[in-house]
């Protein structure tokens, strides 16, 4: 049923989410997830000053959030030695991609991105009338090439890049970017998602400046710093585009505590650290635990492991069924031959612990399956 009061764009969509969440999950199941490592959340929490710094601005939660974020973009605009002009914050990358796309897209605009890559963006971009041309992988990795050529013959406004890659994991090192921006069409943007990069190494991030007119990126508190809850995410580009996200943003969309934890978390590079540090003996983990179970891991930079299950879709999405009966919330790519993957999050050792426990289990249930 479909209301008449519509624009025709808004009824032509089809009526989903790009994401199921594990609460979601968890009511149709009646029960709880015993380790919930599906959804790239970093279960090893914000930093204590940040949430004592949340804690502190609930006590003000009666006032509006500071509209133009001054102390957090500063923030980060000193933390990477740029202009506070170049930099603007909102509600995760998530937001922030949706402000982009109802800035630059219209209807029938082209728009390139990675079949099989990060969903959200597609939504907003079909959600403002604009048409997506998407590029498979090649070999398990976003086909740097193959978008850039995409984008010339299709007139792209926009070219969508994960680096490092979700769902896959993997990354393109610092020259690939850069030869990705210097190969974009006239008047074309790169659109760089870089919200795993605290996990990447750091010889092979690429230096962008920020004027460049020819790129835009995202950052993120919610994986490395924890805070995916609090929604707050940045965007580093030529300041005329930054400046324009002022015409259509949600001015008091960032409260105060999130303002305030993100802050805190910014200036703890303790916590950052050890994070990291964490993340990557999980990952070696998980793949220690695919390989247990004859099963093949993918290089990540991320904060999570692809693991090829060795079969197809059908095979992995039961073995994705079967985990969650046992109490193990992962999540799988979505598009073949990327869906003969499950996604596993970096968890702390009493998650993966079950999640050891769990994986021959439903390996085996997944295989008796007719």
């Amino acid at each position: 049923m479909t209301d008449p009061r519509l624009t025709p764009l808004a009824a032509s969509l089809p009526d989903l989410v790009p994401f199921v969440g594990p609460e979601t999950l968890e009511r149709r199941m009646g029960r709880a997830f015993t380790a919930r490592i599906g959804a790239n959340e970093s279960v090893f929490g914000p930093a204590p000053g940040a949430i004592a710094a949340m804690q502190e601005a609930a006590r003000d939660a009666w006032m509006y959030g500071d509209p133009e974020a001054h102390e957090l973009r500063h923030a980060i605009a000193a933390h990477h030695g740029v202009d506070p002009g170049h930099v603007r914050v909102g509600e995760g990358i998530d937001g922030l991609l949706g402000l982009l796309v109802r800035l630059t897209i219209g209807p029938g605009d082209w728009v390139v991105t990675s079949k099989g890559g990060y969903p959200t963006f597609d939504f907003h971009v079909t959600g403002f009338g604009g048409r997506i041309e998407q590029v498979p992988y090649e070999a398990d990795r976003v086909d740097a090439k193959g978008l850039m050529e995409r984008a010339a013959w299709s007139g792209a406004k926009l070219v969508y890049l994960a680096n490092p890659d979700n769902p896959m994991g993997g990354m393109h090192d610092a020259a690939t970017v850069q030869e990705m921006i210097e190969a974009l069409p006239d008047g074309a943007l790169l659109v760089l998602d870089e919200a795993y990069v605290e996990f990447a190494p750091e010889a092979e991030l690429p230096r962008i400046d920020p004027a460049n007119d020819r790129v835009i990126r995202f950052r993120t508190f919610s994986k490395a710093h924890g805070l995916a809850g609090a929604r707050v995410g940045y965007a580093i580009g030529p300041k005329p585009l930054i400046a324009a996200f002022d015409r259509v943003r949600n001015h008091f969309g960032l409260t105060r505590m999130a303002q305030a934890g993100a802050l805190a978390a910014l200036a703890d590079r303790a916590h950052l650290s050890h994070v990291v540090t964490e993340v990557a003996r999980a990952r070696a983990r998980i793949a220690a635990i695919a390989h247990d179970n004859g099963l093949a891991p993918l290089p990540s930079a991320t904060n999570f492991v692809a693991i090829d299950c060795g079969a197809d879709g059908a095979f992995a999405k039961r073995v994705v069924a079967a985990l969650g009966d046992l109490g193990v919330f992962v999540r799988m790519p979505g598009v073949a031959p990327l869906n003969r993957c499950i996604r596993v999050t970096a968890g702390r050792e009493a998650d993966l612990d079950v999640f050891a426990q769990a994986l021959p289990r439903a390996l085996e249930t997944a295989r008796a399956a007719p």
